[in-house]
């Protein structure tokens, strides 16, 4: 646990959180500015900054963490199947975009018509 980080502290329960799921390893809760009507954050309790910081040492955990992401995203309103789906994001580090220095994965889908797609064929 880093002392500041503010998921850290939602983690610990220090600071409330609408959570949707939580065990030993992992903690998800809903975005507080959502993108979408589906906007869920999933973090790893152990505090790690990015996926900068990854190692093979790593692989455990965090392929236990990315085999949650189908289930939640469905479990909170994502619809299954090649009409449904759900986009996954990760930032890394201040050039990626990432504004808080925890590892986390963004979930985010819903109902709702995307703009900007690539084409089927590009």
């Amino acid at each position: 646990m880093s002392e500041n980080c503010i998921f850290c502290k939602i983690a610990q329960g220090d600071i409330p959180a609408k959570k949707v799921y939580e065990d030993d390893e992992f903690v998800v809760f809903h975005d507080i500015n959502p993108a979408a009507p589906v906007h869920l954050l999933l973090i790893p309790r152990r505090h790690i900054a990015s996926m900068q910081d990854i190692t093979a040492e790593d692989a455990g955990w965090l392929g236990r963490m990315m085999t949650l992401v189908p289930r939640l995203a469905q479990e909170n309103g994502c619809n299954p199947g090649p009409e449904g789906g759900f986009r996954l994001l990760a930032n890394s580090g201040a050039e990626g975009g990432q504004e808080v220095p925890h590892l986390h994965f963004h979930i985010i889908g819903g109902s709702r018509p995307w703009k900007g797609r690539v084409a089927p064929n590009a």
